[in-house]
């Protein structure tokens, strides 16, 4: 890789993983150029971000979106083509200037685009870990008929990745994915049933978007994590577990038969494991804080408590159900978070709405993206439908 200048595609551009990821790429002018940007409604982020990395494509979400980014982007004299919505995205995943497409939406959203850059031969850096939950099989399917890699960018999932470098899978007795716990670990039942929006979006350790700090209060974002392990990782459910990590310094751990294990170490900074997936096989040069054990001082781990943070079950029964199963969960999950949020559903109900929709799910594997993208509608619209209807039933 060395003196090679490789072209990056990146989804979710205006979000915290696209705005460390472009960090990243600054810092190393030499070795990376930005061909295609897409993001969300943040369009002055993005207006910006074109503006310092002069990409060839941009993708917005909404219509009114592209037309304030166009204004932006006249008043600097530039002229970039916008794209919107569905058509943007796949298009910014399947540039073909692009050798790396980062897939940092957030949601079952950015499915479809990493289906289709793996389908065009890209390799990906995937922050979007809904699309190997939805579609794991799948997407390790189309990557190996394409020769396409797919490049953990979660901090977990790369700390795995790191710690599994040279060493045999078949010599892996499990694989342990840290939690910081969240800010609710210590909370009673009742007080967890209080928790407000404002409470649920103040993480202890990271800073993320909403959805997932959300997640992480709820511990959901580590059960979509236990899904996505087993398909990034080929190893069974059973051989992944999940400790709690208050200090997030430890991002995750690898046991080895013979009981030696093998960690991952790092300050919380999204920075490093993006610089890894970006790099690899190779390490950047990375003028960052260093961690300090000495300052840290110690580094405390406690057991995952299922009863406090069930989702840490109901993920081992979405997975026993196979492709049908972690779809619902997904699906069910985004859309109590997005209730949550808007304050139409308490805290618990989250956790409560996943379980009651896997009760009515019926076991299946998939074949085609079509038929997950069809199974994740019919979830959404069910539940739109029983939520309208106890609104109107309380009415």
């Amino acid at each position: 890789m060395a003196g090679e200048v490789r072209k990056l595609a990146l989804l979710g551009a205006s979000g915290s993983i696209g705005r460390s990821t472009l960090d990243i790429v600054a810092r190393f002018p030499e070795r990376y150029r930005v061909v295609a940007l897409g993001g969300g409604r943040n369009v002055e982020t993005l207006a910006a971000q074109a503006r310092r990395f002069q990409p060839r494509l941009l993708a917005v979400q909404e219509s009114t979106g592209a037309a304030k980014l166009a204004e932006l982007l006249k008043r600097d004299g530039l002229d970039i083509p916008i794209l919107i919505g569905r058509e943007g995205s796949l298009a910014v995943a399947t540039c073909p200037e692009a050798d790396i497409v980062v897939a940092a939406m957030v949601g079952a959203v950015g499915l479809e685009p990493t289906y289709a850059a793996l389908e065009a031969g890209k390799d990906v850096a995937l922050a979007n870990k809904e699309s190997m939950v939805m579609a794991g099989r799948l997407l390790n399917r189309v990557a190996t008929a394409t020769g396409a890699r797919i490049l953990p960018l979660d901090s977990e999932h790369s700390a795995i990745w790191q710690a599994l470098n040279g060493e045999s899978h078949r010599e892996v007795e499990k694989l342990i994915l840290t939690a910081s716990g969240g800010p609710f670990r210590d909370f009673s039942p009742a007080e967890m049933a209080a928790v407000t929006p404002e409470q649920a979006l103040r993480h202890p350790r990271w800073k993320m978007g909403p959805k997932i700090t959300i997640d992480s209060a709820t511990m959901v974002n580590k059960a979509l994590e236990i899904i996505e392990a087993r398909w990034l990782f080929d190893i069974p459910p059973e051989k992944i577990e999940v400790v709690v990590h208050p200090q997030s310094i430890v991002h995750s751990l690898v046991e080895y038969v013979d009981g030696s294990v093998l960690a991952q170490l790092g300050l919380p900074d999204m920075r490093l494991p993006i610089s890894y997936a970006l790099g690899a096989p190779e390490r950047l040069v990375l003028d960052l804080p260093k961690l300090d054990l000495a300052e840290i001082g110690r580094l405390d781990f406690f057991a995952a408590d299922e009863e406090r943070f069930p989702a840490l079950k109901l993920v081992r029964r979405a997975l026993e159900m196979g492709d049908s199963g972690a779809i619902a969960f997904n699906a069910a999950n985004e859309f109590a978070v997005d209730r949550f949020r808007h304050g139409v559903i308490g805290f618990l109900d989250i956790v409560g709405t996943v379980a009651a929709v896997l009760k009515k799910t019926r076991p299946r594997n998939f074949s085609s993206l079509q038929e997950i993208l069809d199974c994740d509608t019919r979830v959404r619209e069910e539940l739109g439908a029983e939520m309208t209807m106890k609104m109107k039933t309380r009415d």
